[in-house]
């Protein structure tokens, strides 16, 4: 089977506008001081210039103001806007606003998608994504204990939920709660709507992480209490007991998304070890010239090629054959990608020493978001377990005692293969 990443020439020139316009226009917001509504202005202008490039929010399909782009193309762009932790929001696509707005566009009735879906697209409204669970396990979400009880024509949900991603400041919630608890493990949770202002509904705070400054104005993960929080039954989003379906759709092509975006942050990283190791000096030569620095350059290039090429076959592989096909790639990716970002951004702070700890370089922020990207969207070990899970069940024991490869036994059944050839040959002779 030939696989084909390439795109028109067209397309690469909309890449190489918003590499450009990245670089010139978006890094700078990442030093800029300025409060909250100086910093959304500066924000909407560069908006403005994305939507005239018609580059705006384009994971979505055109009839809801995307572009349709297949995941291999949202790929390579999610690649460009991973560089800056600014650039997903002046495209559009910053997260957990990206996938909500997906769940609504493929599931959400008429009415919901004119109510929160056209606002979030607009820029006029925030989401977050609230499943997470302080008293559950993340990795095994068939633990959910968040519940919504139909109450005539409401829903009443209860429970408590926290690393509720821009749940301070979002206007809707997209709620994972257990609605069917008799159902099988993956069919007892949905999903349903909450308005940030339905009573009951208690925002408590934003969780102190290791992810630090970049999420001010009130983005970050907030712990979030549900207490007889009733919403009308029709935010129930596709059916009852469709929540695990929908968190699939949501978080496969949500991982590609990560996954290039690491590569953009950790290709920054890899540029600064390059033009350090040729800037600096020890023990009577540049740093580029030590071998050890020599390797680091090598494997952390080896490495995000690999990663880039895994990741865009994965996309190929949902753009041809659909998300659940998938599924292995996906996994593989997702554990490989993170430690990639990490490795890439731990060598670029070491040939750099205090200066790369410390904040005047950018590093030392990339390297504590980067210990994240191994814990959400499920962790490293339940991804790698996935992987092990489908690839064995490509194989079978071998019969008898010895492995199928063993040496005696191979030889003992090549002799009796080739027992009548060697005879007739020995009696010619």
């Amino acid at each position: 089977m030939t696989w084909d990443f390439s795109t028109e020439p067209e397309f690469e020139k909309k890449l190489e506008w918003m590499r450009e316009f990245v670089l010139e226009e978006v890094y700078p917001l990442e030093v800029l001081e300025a409060n909250e509504k100086d910093f959304m202005l500066a924000i909407w202008h560069l908006q403005q210039q994305v939507k005239k490039q018609k580059l705006w929010a384009t994971h979505l399909p055109p009839e809801l103001g995307g572009q349709g782009y297949g995941q291999v193309k949202l790929g390579l762009m999610h690649e460009i806007e991973g560089a800056s932790v600014w650039a997903p929001i002046v495209f559009g696509n910053q997260a957990p606003d990206s996938g909500n707005s997906e769940v609504l566009a493929h599931f959400g009735t008429e009415e919901q998608k004119k109510r929160w879906l056209l606002p979030l697209l607009d820029g006029k409204i925030r989401s977050a994504f609230s499943m997470t669970e302080p008293n559950t396990a993340g990795s095994d979400p068939t633990l959910l204990s968040t519940t919504a009880v139909l109450d005539g024509d409401e829903w009443v949900i209860n429970g408590h939920k926290w690393f509720t991603s821009n749940g301070m400041i979002a206007d809707f919630l997209i709620a994972m709660v257990v609605t069917e608890p008799k159902a099988d493990a993956y069919e007892r949770a949905s999903m349903i709507i909450v308005p940030s202002d339905a009573p009951g509904l208690k925002r408590l705070r934003n969780i102190p992480t290791m992810g630090g400054e970049h999420e001010r104005f009130g983005y970050g993960h907030a712990e979030v209490l549900y207490e007889d929080v009733r919403v009308p039954k029709d935010n129930l989003l596709g059916e009852r007991g469709q929540g695990f379906l929908i968190a699939q759709a949501r978080l496969g092509p949500g991982r590609i998304h990560h996954c290039m975006r690491w590569l953009g942050q950790a290709r920054r990283a890899f540029d600064m070890l390059c033009e350090r190791s040729l800037q600096r000096e020890a023990f009577g030569k540049k740093l580029a010239g030590h071998q050890t620095v020599q390797n680091w350059i090598a494997d952390s290039a080896a490495e995000m090629q690999a990663a880039r090429l895994m990741t865009l076959h994965a996309a190929w592989v949902i753009d041809t054959h659909g998300a659940a096909a998938a599924r292995k790639e996906i996994s593989l990716i997702k554990f490989f990608g993170a430690n990639v970002l990490h490795d890439v951004i731990d060598r670029a702070i070491q040939i750099h020493g205090s200066l790369g700890y410390s904040s005047d370089m950018p590093l030392e922020e990339m390297y504590r978001h980067a210990r994240a990207a191994r814990m959400y969207d499920g962790p490293d070990e339940v991804h790698r377990v996935s992987v092990a899970r489908q690839i064995l069940a490509g194989y079978q024991p071998p019969k008898g005692m010895w492995p199928r490869e063993h040496v005696p036994t191979r030889r003992a059944a090549a002799q009796r293969k080739f027992a009548a050839l060697l005879e007739a040959a020995v009696t010619d002779a």
